[in-house]
């Protein structure tokens, strides 16, 4: 043990020292709370509620709402939290991780922080790793809140929006990972605020959290959509584009804009057979024309595009080199394919997205428990800012983990392992063995199926079928074998529960537990032991590895070599050795390392994104909650005309053309926009007496159409314009995150050079919402179908 892991050890043994006063008050008032009827043990929580609303704190509530879970638990389960359990729903309670063995009742651990956290009155999520636990885990605990007058939900794959709603209106609520993270990024894609399902992220215990916020945090959740269905209107948009003469469009090369003037206008409806191309319904066909303009008349073959192999390819503008793999958003890919007369092809679209840690990172409070975090404490500090408590056991753990045993091939190991099987199953004592793959455990499957074993083969596919078969691993003579998520989450009883059957078992030794080879991380193999050995029970874990396994080939090939060329192997070829196990446990903590820096890169370029998302999806909220529409399109018309004052009358000379055009551009009023006087005004009057007009011009609009529709149809503007190009944006930002690693190669910092570039794409998206939006805000005509 390293100094470092002797003083964390201090510090948690301090920590529980503290929290044994807690726990002694808790054990107070237990005469007290027990003597009470149901009804009355119930009452307690409206009585907590209320004291709430009169100041008091969950902390100042904390010694009687444990007191009052654990009389339910007790009463309704038949079971009694240990005090290491309540130690345990303290440490949650506090936001921290509790790291606490297998068999430790961790279920029952999280009932007394549910509890006293759902007082509060704004929910709780626990998060579990896949379905079959979500439902187990709420179903066993529901009697207990029932009890109390609390509601418990479960957050399952395929529940209808209606019944995901009920659900997490719930007190407490159990689900997985993925399904709170995909509700999220669902419920920022609603068109209606009352399709909402989730409600505030208040206060969540993740279960297993070194699975949910380490293994799986490497991949972020994405919401796919394929691209739109290859429309006609891409071919008639650039048919229509060929019609047009040069008075039709106005192009400004230098500024990398084009935009169809007045006769181009009345020409689109024409050719299309519409009344008004500003018409809300026609929203698709006016973006196809711009499109369309942008391919024909600021697109260039061989400068900005090429044709290789019948298909369009990006031109890199620095460098010249084809950019293969990327594609031009927004349409315009296939507004060039159109024009250049190629197959048009679909672009399969990011719509929503985000990780792990950056969900997480939004609840108010966060708490875990595994049997498994010391070993990555460090990431759950820098990442999440949560400490690791180890939580001691209630009895002493007695299990044997032996040297591991070393050969030079993976054949020699795996036969060396079927032998250690034939012989420990000839006394009775039951094994289960751990794989890193299905790959690995098939093919020790087979070896035991020549070898005349039966044994049963988890493979980590069959979640609730998995968790009988595990439980029942313990059993005399039984041979399992699973990957090191199959069964997670179960509990191994020896001899399945039954008292006379599990005395048999202690006295062959417990359950022997082998690992076939290392995993990635030293924190999976303790997992894996720590089946064994449960609630005091006798146990022994062994790992069988080789020179040839993935792990130590690539981070401790040498060392372990040259160590175990002056050891002597036993009779049956293998080596073990103190220092030998240390060698292999290096080589995983190199892993380690490797993996925690490529989650903390995941984590930097979703930083960017993720301020980004929250802007957007907090003004969506506004948007599709009716909120100050008024004042958000007054404050982009600002926007927009103080940009216009900067770019054209804050130079010497003034350009007054310019400036005049872009703001018929951006508003399109009728007649003609003029201000008196305007030589005579400053930049600053100039932008108030174009606000006035423009103002005069949205309340005309307003009268014209009256005011339901007209803010009905502001709302579906907006919700369309934010929505579009913010799935352009974050589709374009994944492709920027692909490419960026280039620049590493001209010695400069990948991460900064996306933050650069996507804080100048987020102004771009900004700007184009704007505009967008402005544009058919001050255009549209009351909706009709054309």
């Amino acid at each position: 043990m390293s100094v470092l892991d002797s003083f964390l050890n201090r510090q948690d043994h301090k920590e529980i020292k503290k929290l044994d006063t807690i726990i002694e008050s808790i054990e107070n008032l237990e005469p007290t709370i027990s003597s009470l009827a149901d009804e009355d043990l119930a009452k307690k929580t409206l009585e907590f509620k209320e004291r709430l609303k009169n100041g008091e704190t969950l902390d100042d509530l904390l010694i009687e709402a444990f007191a009052v879970a654990r009389e339910a638990s007790k009463r309704v389960l038949g079971m009694r939290q240990y005090k290491v359990q309540l130690i345990g729903g303290i440490v949650l309670h506090q936001g921290k991780i509790a790291e606490m063995k297998t068999g430790e009742g961790k279920t029952l651990v999280a009932v007394a922080p549910c509890y006293l956290n759902a007082l509060s009155g704004e929910g709780v999520h626990v998060v579990t790793v896949n379905d079959y636990l979500a439902e187990r885990d709420a179903d066993m605990v529901r009697p207990v809140f029932e009890l109390l007058g609390m509601s418990v939900g479960t957050i399952i794959t395929g529940q209808p929006p209606h019944i995901r709603r009920e659900q997490y209106l719930c007190d407490v609520s159990y689900g997985t990972n993925s399904e709170y993270g995909f509700d999220y990024l669902r419920d920022n894609m609603v068109d209606r605020f009352e399709d909402k399902v989730q409600q505030k992220l208040n206060f969540c215990i993740i279960d297993e959290v070194d699975s949910i916020l380490i293994d799986e945090a490497r991949t972020p959740l994405i919401i796919s959509g394929e691209g739109e269905a290859i429309s006609d209107l891409y071919y008639k948009a650039d048919n229509f584009i060929k019609t047009l003469e040069e008075e039709d469009y106005d192009l400004d090369e230098k500024e990398h804009t084009v935009s169809l003037t007045d006769s181009g206008f009345r020409k689109a409806e024409k050719y299309f057979k519409i009344r008004t191309i500003t018409n809300l319904n026609n929203i698709a066909i006016y973006h196809h024309i711009n499109q369309a303009l942008t391919a024909h008349k600021l697109m260039h073959i061989d400068d900005d595009y090429v044709i290789k192999d019948g298909e369009v390819y990006i031109v890199d503008e620095f460098t010249g080199r084809i950019m293969d793999g990327r594609r031009f958003s927004d349409g315009l890919h296939q507004a060039l394919e159109a024009k250049e007369n190629v197959e048009i092809q679909s672009d399969n679209k990011t719509m929503a997205t985000v990780t792990y840690q950056n969900f997480f990172r939004m609840y108010e409070k966060m708490s875990g428990m595994t049997g498994t975090a010391k070993t990555e404490e460090n990431e759950f500090e820098e990442t999440y800012h949560m400490n690791v408590v180890q939580i001691p056991t209630n009895k002493p753990v007695i299990r044997a983990d032996l040297n591991d045993k070393i050969f030079a091939t993976e054949d020699e190991k795996f036969n060396a392992v079927v032998e250690e099987i034939k012989k420990t199953h000839s006394t009775g004592q039951p094994i289960l063995v751990g794989t890193s793959t299905v790959e690995k455990s098939e093919l020790l499957s087979s070896l035991l199926s020549k070898a005349g074993l039966k044994h049963d083969i988890l493979n980590a596919k069959n979640n609730k079928k998995e968790a009988e078969i595990v439980s029942k691993s313990g059993m005399i003579g039984n041979i399992t074998i699973a990957t090191n998520m199959a069964g997670r989450g179960t509990d191994i009883k020896l001899g399945n529960g039954d008292p006379k059957m599990e005395q048999e078992v202690k006295n062959l030794g417990g359950l022997y537990v082998i690992g076939t080879e290392r995993h990635e991380s030293r924190r999976i193999d303790n997992q894996l032991k720590g089946r064994s050995g449960r609630q005091g029970d006798p146990g022994t874990s062994r790992m069988f590895v080789s020179i040839e396994d993935e792990i130590v080939k690539l981070y401790g090939g040498k060392e372990i070599k040259k160590l175990s060329s002056r050891l002597k192997p036993d009779e049956i070829g293998a080596i073990s050795s103190k220092r030998l196990t240390r060698a292999v446990e290096n080589a995983q903590k190199g892993i380690e390392g490797k993996n925690f820096q490529q989650r903390k890169d995941v984590l930097k370029y979703d930083n960017v994104i993720d301020k980004q998302r929250k802007v957007i999806y907090a003004e969506r909220d506004k948007v599709i909650k009716g909120i100050e529409l008024k004042n958000t399109v007054m404050q982009m018309a600002e926007d927009t005309v103080s940009e216009f004052v900067h770019k054209y009358l804050e130079t010497k000379p003034r350009n007054y053309y310019k400036f005049y055009k872009s703001l018929y551009n951006a508003f399109m009023p009728d007649g003609t926009l003029l201000i008196p006087n305007i030589e005579q005004m400053s930049p600053k009057e100039i932008i108030e007496a174009t606000m006035d007009i423009v103002k005069r011009v949205y309340e005309l609009k307003v009268m014209m159409i009256s005011r339901a529709t007209f803010e009905y149809q502001q709302k579906e503007i907006l919700l369309k314009v934010v929505d579009t190009y913010w799935v352009d944006h974050i589709d374009l930002m994944d492709q920027m995150r692909q490419s960026v690693g280039l620049v590493s190669v001209a010695q400069k910092d990948p991460v900064k050079e996306y933050t650069i570039e996507g804080y100048k794409m987020f102004e771009t998206l900004n700007r184009k919402i704007r505009l967008e939006t402005l544009k058919f805000v001050f255009s549209f005509e009351e909706e009709e179908n054309e």
